[in-house]
């Protein structure tokens, strides 16, 4: 099975390298959505291949990607974002589930810096971590033919991701959703999507 990562970004010069060099050679599509700053260039100079929009829009941008992907002949994609770092292994953990037949392979996130949160705020993340079913974009795989089943992501500013698991849901993919599959983001306090994962973190309570 051929596979690749998406990942979408709007100015992330800082922190796309790091990125970057946890993917590895995995083969990458960098879409640079409405940048302003130097992501494109840090891209290509990291490997990535680089789609650039002017959307200011992840749903949108996500897509971009994954279509870039498809018409390379990817069967399938993984999506993360600029800020997060995957582990070693990762692409391979998900292809083992793809083998298993999961169309989609939704996994976990960890946080490793809360510099600048309230000292609650961990133990909150855990609570509400350990009640909810979690989907992120940061860390999730599927299937093209799932994808494009399903409609694929649609134009959200924010909350793309579980939009594409449940339209998979809807038309009858195996989706897992699994804490055997994580990655670690940042849990920075100017966040980008309205109503994401830095929203989330800003209004959990102690």
């Amino acid at each position: 099975m051929i596979a690749g990562v998406v990942v979408p970004a709007h100015n992330e010069q800082e922190r796309l390298s790091a990125c970057l060099a946890a993917l590895g050679d995995a083969t990458v599509v960098v879409v640079a959505d409405a940048c302003a700053d130097r992501t494109a260039e840090v891209a290509r100079r990291g490997g990535a291949i680089v789609v650039e929009v002017a959307e200011r829009n992840v749903g949108a941008a996500r897509a971009a990607g994954v279509r870039e992907l498809i018409g390379r002949g990817v069967s399938w994609v993984a999506t993360t974002d600029a800020d997060t770092l995957v582990p070693t292994g990762w692409l391979t953990a998900q292809l083992r589930l793809a083998a298993r037949r999961w169309d989609a392979v939704a996994g976990t996130v960890s946080v490793a810096d809360w510099t600048g949160h309230p000292p609650w705020r961990p133990a909150a993340f855990a609570r509400r971590y350990a009640r909810d079913t979690p989907v992120h974009g940061a860390n999730l795989g599927f299937t093209a033919e799932a994808y494009l089943a399903a409609g694929g992501f649609p134009a959200l500013r924010t909350g793309e991701d579980h939009a594409l698991v449940e339209a998979m849901e809807q038309a009858g993919r195996r989706v897992l959703r699994t804490t055997e599959v994580n990655v670690t983001t940042s849990a920075r306090l100017r966040y980008r999507a309205p109503h994401g994962f830095g929203h989330l973190l800003a209004t959990l309570e102690p």
